[in-house]
């Protein structure tokens, strides 16, 4: 039997993320879904963008579902209906599953759900969750966590995480050939972090903006907590505090994500050496730049860039022989006469044995005796075309 999918939609949802489980989880794909997924509301759902949704089944059928999944909303500080997080409170203590996908996750905070878990959400909004709910802790650089409440990181992380579901309950052949119909990897190594730049900054720490460009100016220089609290004018120890309390991070810890942010943008767009680009990041040593890389995007620098530059052969190549698409620009005009398409060479003419033992290939081969059966067969065949003397 089929697990029940129930997939919340609240003000604000965005489609792109209510749309992932319903396609990934419930799509028939001409075996039969692997899931019964139905979209569920309280009554029609204005989404993010402007359209409106009428949902499947009311909030309180909801209830027997097999699992509940929250998708993103615009909404992160709420307040929320009291009906959705009674009903989030109540799937989990009845020991069934609850999910969300990239900022559902907020709503699964404020259902209390999230309290002394691991979680995460979009990278964009990682600081922001931690700052809101600090109890608990928060993995910006996961694709989806699953610590009793199963959340997910932002937008097509979704995808990644149904398919983990899948793995759980049909097994890795199911998820693979779900992600083959996707066209998506089964298994994306690298997490969040790989995508991430810096978080947005609250209205409170507009100061950073300005030390931001002073750093990118120097970006060269090796700098330090110093030279930091010097050019935001204030001493090392405040400069600290207020890194700590308003952005949750360490001055070493900021700096050296600028580093890496301007690293990206210099292997996305560029093909400069890796020492090089080590050089202008402000980095002592190739190696320091590939660690501190690694360590905060997952990824070696050279696999961040064969992901992110095109390849010419991804681009669409034309095919020899394919009929040209008629164009409203086309000259007017008699046909042109038809070429004959060039002649390919058969299979004899492929085959052929080098004759000249000067090829620069090597020396002809030397052709294998014949058996006494071969002879014989070989013997008669010629007599029956050698013509009468």
């Amino acid at each position: 039997m089929r697990q029940k999918v129930a997939v919340l939609l609240l003000p604000g949802s965005t489609m792109f993320e209510t749309g992932i489980p319903a396609e990934a989880l419930g799509y028939d794909w001409g075996e039969g879904p692997l899931y019964d997924v139905q979209v569920h509301a309280a009554g029609p759902v204005p989404l993010d963008g402007g359209a409106i949704v009428q949902p499947g089944g009311c909030l309180e059928e909801a209830a027997t579902a097999d699992m509940v999944v929250v998708p993103s909303t615009a909404n992160l500080t709420g307040p929320f209906d009291p009906q959705v997080l009674e009903l989030l409170r109540h799937t989990h203590d009845q020991g069934r599953r609850v999910v969300s996908i990239c900022t559902g996750a907020f709503v699964l905070a404020a259902a209390g759900l999230l309290a002394h878990r691991s979680a995460t959400t979009h990278w964009r909004r990682c600081g922001l969750l931690r700052r809101m709910y600090p109890d608990t802790l928060v993995l910006p650089d996961k694709l989806y966590v699953d610590d009793g409440v199963i959340t997910g990181a932002g937008s097509t992380a979704g995808v990644d995480l149904c398919l983990y579901l899948i793995r759980q309950d049909h097994g890795v052949s199911a998820a693979n050939a779900v992600a083959r119909r996707l066209v998506v990897s089964a298994y994306r190594h690298g997490g969040q972090a790989q995508f991430a730049g810096p978080e947005p900054l609250q209205a409170e720490a507009n100061w950073v903006a300005d030390l931001s460009t002073w750093v990118h100016d120097r970006m060269e220089t090796t700098l330090g907590v110093k030279d930091l609290a010097g050019a935001a004018g204030m001493s090392s120890r405040t400069l600290t505090r207020r890194f700590e309390n308003e952005l949750g991070s360490s001055p070493g810890r900021w700096l050296n994500s600028l580093r890496i942010d301007h690293a990206r943008r210099l292997l996305e767009s560029t093909t400069l050496p890796i020492d090089v680009i080590s050089a202008r990041c402000g980095y002592s040593s190739t190696t320091t730049f590939r660690t501190a890389f690694r360590r905060t995007v997952g990824i070696s620098p050279s696999h961040y860039r064969r992901e992110r530059q095109p390849s010419p052969a991804g681009h669409l190549a034309h095919t020899p022989g394919a009929a040209e698409a008629p164009t409203d620009h086309a000259p007017a005009g008699p046909p042109r006469p038809s070429q004959p398409a060039p002649r390919s060479p058969d299979r004899a003419e492929t085959e052929r044995p080098r004759l000249l033992s000067s090829d620069p290939d090597g020396p002809c081969p030397q052709p294998r005796p014949r058996s006494d059966r071969q002879q014989v067969a070989y013997q008669t065949i010629t007599n029956q075309f050698r013509p009468d003397s």
